[in-house]
């Protein structure tokens, strides 16, 4: 996000915390969050940010997106399956839109 600003790129970012994921609840790992960065203009994902319970399984997620040159469009439009962690990345591109679903 700040590499971003520093260009002078508008962004829109995104966030979801694991407290209200079903599946980091039932685990007992509430703690953590997903942040999505999108290039406003374009809304292709630029970045993002993960902490706490499998987010090194969840990362590569966006490490495709962002070398297949995703766009937010393209992200919506995945579905991910309930109950996961993984859910908390689709929430996270959506609240960068004011679209969550569980927030």
């Amino acid at each position: 996000e700040q590499a971003a600003r520093a260009e002078k790129r508008d962004v829109k970012i995104g966030r979801f915390p694991f407290r209200v994921n079903g599946k980091a609840v039932a685990a007992g790992e509430p703690d953590g969050f997903v942040k999505v960065i999108f290039d406003a203009k374009t809304g292709a994902l630029i970045g993002a940010h993960m902490m706490g319970h499998e987010v090194t399984e969840m990362i590569q997620g966006y490490v495709t997106a962002i070398t297949m040159e995703a766009t937010e469009e393209d992200i919506h439009g995945i579905v991910y399956p309930h109950p996961t962690m993984s859910e908390a990345m689709h929430e996270a591109a959506l609240d960068a839109y004011g679209r969550t679903i569980h927030l």
